[in-house]
C-alpha cells in the first residue's frame, strides 16, 4: 500500500472512535507484551546482528525497558484516560470542570539506530495507550531489528492502527511529506530541523528525542573509582552509541595524577584483559562511524585505552587528554566510546564552558559537596542527569526523560509519554439554571463593581 493511502486508512480508523476505548487499548497492550516474550530470542538475534549487543544488555537497555513501559501503562492507562475534575471559580457556577485526554490521532514515531527496538517501541507504546493510531519508521541503519519490529507489530494491530514502513531515508522523507497529527523523532539535531520543517508546514506538533554533548563533572570531592566505574558504564554500554552517554570529563586537576589508574582499574573490571574479543561489548554500527571516531583519537593524548579492530569495528573505551578545546572531538556529540578530558582548577570554569555551548541532553556530577550538588541541580541547563551516577536517571518511568533547546523539545516515559500524545482538552459544564446577570452587557457602573470584586 503506497503511504498517502496508508495514512488516509489509518485517519479513517482513528474516526471509528475504536482506538479510545480504553479496554481496547489495554487488551492491545497486552498482546504487544505477549508478542515481545514470545519473539525475545528474535529481538536478541537481531541486535547482535545490527549492533553485536549481548543478551544481558539487550534484555536490560532494550527489551526489558520496553517490558516494564508496558507494565506501566498496562496498570495505569485507566486512570491516566479518565477525565480529570478542576476547580470552578465562583464566577462560573454552577458548574463542573474537567480536563478530557484527548488523543491526538494519526502519529508518526521515527526511530534511531542505537537503540533501534527500546526508541520505536517506547513510543509506540504510550502513543497506543494514549489512544492514538501510529506509522512507526524504524532505522535502515539497524535492518534486523528492523524487520523483527515490522514482525511483532503485524502480529499485535492491524496495519489501520499501528503499522511499520521500512526503508531508507526515501521512506522517512515520504512519510514527511504527509499530514500526521503528531510527530516524535529520536536522533541528531541536524535531522530533528528537517523533520521540524516539515511538520511546521501542517503545523504539527513534534517532539524531538535530540543528544548533544553532555558532560561529566568529576570535583576533588568524589571518590574517583566510584566515579571511573560508573561513568566508564556510560561508555560501555552500546559502545558509547548513547544519546545520554557521558560525552567528555572536565575533572579537577588535584585528580589528574590517579584519573588513569582508576580508569584503568574500572576498565579491567568491566572488560577484562582483552576488551576487543569480548563477549560483552558491542561494535561500532559500520565503517563510516568507525572511521568517524578513529579520527577522533588525533585529537588529544591518549591516556588509556586507544586499541582498535577494523575487521571487527570495535574500539576500547579510550580516555583522551584534550589539549585544543576547538578540537573536531569537542564540536560535536561523539557518540562513541571515546572519552576526552578537560582539568580544570576553578568550578567557575566548569559553570562558564557549559553555558557557553549548547544545552545537553544531559548532565552527571560526581561530588560530596552539598552547595556544588545544589548548585549544578538548579542553576545549570541540562535535559536530565544524575548525581554521582550516569545513565540511571533514564531507567525509571516516575521522571520524564526530554532534551531542552539543542537536545530537543518535548518528553515522555510514564505519563509523560501518554501526556505527550494527547491533549489536555479543557471542558466547562455549566448548569441551565443559574446565571450572573452581570457578565451580559449593557454594563452599568454597578456591574462594574460587581466585575471588578470577583475578578480583581
Amino acid at each position: 500500500m503506497e503511504i498517502p493511502q496508508l495514512v488516509a486508512q489509518q485517519r479513517l480508523y482513528f474516526n471509528t472512535d475504536q482506538t479510545r476505548d480504553v479496554n481496547k487499548r489495554r487488551d492491545a497492550l497486552k498482546l504487544l507484551r505477549k508478542n515481545i516474550r514470545k519473539h525475545e530470542k528474535d529481538i536478541t538475534r537481531a541486535l547482535a546482528e545490527d549492533l553485536g549487543k549481548p543478551a544481558g544488555e539487550a534484555y536490560m537497555t532494550e527489551i526489558g525497558m520496553a517490558l516494564a513501559n508496558l507494565r506501566y501503562f498496562i496498570g495505569n492507562v485507566r486512570r491516566l484516560a479518565a477525565d480529570q475534575k478542576a476547580t470552578t471559580p465562583i464566577t462560573l457556577q454552577p458548574a463542573k470542570s474537567r480536563i478530557v485526554a484527548e488523543p491526538y490521532g494519526c502519529c508518526l514515531i521515527i526511530a534511531p539506530w542505537n537503540y533501534p527496538f527500546l526508541l520505536a517501541l517506547d513510543p509506540l507504546i504510550a502513543a497506543v495507550a494514549a489512544g492514538n493510531c501510529a506509522v512507526v519508521k524504524p532505522s535502515e541503519m539497524a535492518p534486523a531489528t528492523s524487520q523483527v519490529i515490522a514482525t511483532l507489530v503485524a502480529e499485535t494491530f492491524p496495519p489501520e492502527w499501528v503499522t511499520v514502513c521500512q526503508g531508507g531515508i526515501d521512506v522517512s522523507e515520504a512519510l514527511l511529506q504527509e499530514r500526521f497529527d503528531y510527530i516524535f523523532y529520536t536522533g541528531s539535531p541536524r535531522v530533528g530541523k528537517i523533520v521540524m520543517q516539515h511538520a511546521a508546514e501542517h503545523l504539527t506538533p513534534v517532539t524531538l528525542e535530540l543528544g548533544g554533548k553532555s558532560p561529566c563533572i568529576i570535583d576533588e570531592t568524589a571518590d574517583l573509582d566510584l566515579a571511573m566505574r560508573r561513568t566508564l558504564f556510560g561508555k560501555v554500554i552500546n559502545a558509547g552509541q548513547t544519546c545520554v552517554a557521558p560525552d567528555y570529563l572536565l575533572v579537577h586537576r588535584s585528580l589528574r595524577e590517579r584519573l588513569v589508574e582508576a580508569f584503568e582499574k574500572a576498565f579491567a573490571q568491566l572488560l577484562g584483559d582483552k576488551p576487543l574479543e569480548s563477549r560483552h561489548y558491542c561494535r561500532i554500527i559500520n565503517r563510516r562511524h568507525f572511521d568517524r571516531l578513529t579520527a577522533y583519537l588525533q585529537d588529544g593524548k591518549v591516556l588509556a585505552g586507544g586499541d582498535i579492530r577494523t575487521d571487527t569495528l570495535t574500539i576500547t573505551p579510550t580516555l583522551l587528554e584534550i589539549g585544543n578545546r576547538e578540537a573536531s572531538v569537542m564540536q560535536e556529540e561523539i557518540f562513541g566510546p571515546i572519552l576526552p578530558v578537560i582539568f580544570y582548577e576553578h568550578l567557575s570554569e566548569v559553570y562558564d564552558y557549559v553555558r557557553s555551548h549548547e544545552k545537553p541532553l544531559a548532565l552527571y556530577l560526581f561530588s560530596t559537596n552539598s552547595d556544588t550538588i545544589g548548585y549544578v541541580m538548579h542553576n545549570l541547563p541540562f535535559g536530565g542527569g544524575c548525581i554521582n551516577d550516569t545513565l540511571m536517571h533514564v531507567a525509571t518511568r516516575h521522571l520524564p526523560f526530554g532534551g531542552i533547546g539543542n537536545s530537543g523539545m518535548g518528553q515522555y516515559h510514564g505519563k509523560w509519554g501518554f501526556d505527550t500524545f494527547t491533549h489536555p482538552k479543557s471542558v466547562v459544564i455549566k448548569a441551565q439554571a443559574g446565571d450572573f446577570a452581570f457578565r451580559y452587557p449593557p454594563y452599568s457602573w454597578k456591574k462594574l463593581r460587581l466585575i471588578k470584586f470577583f475578578l480583581r
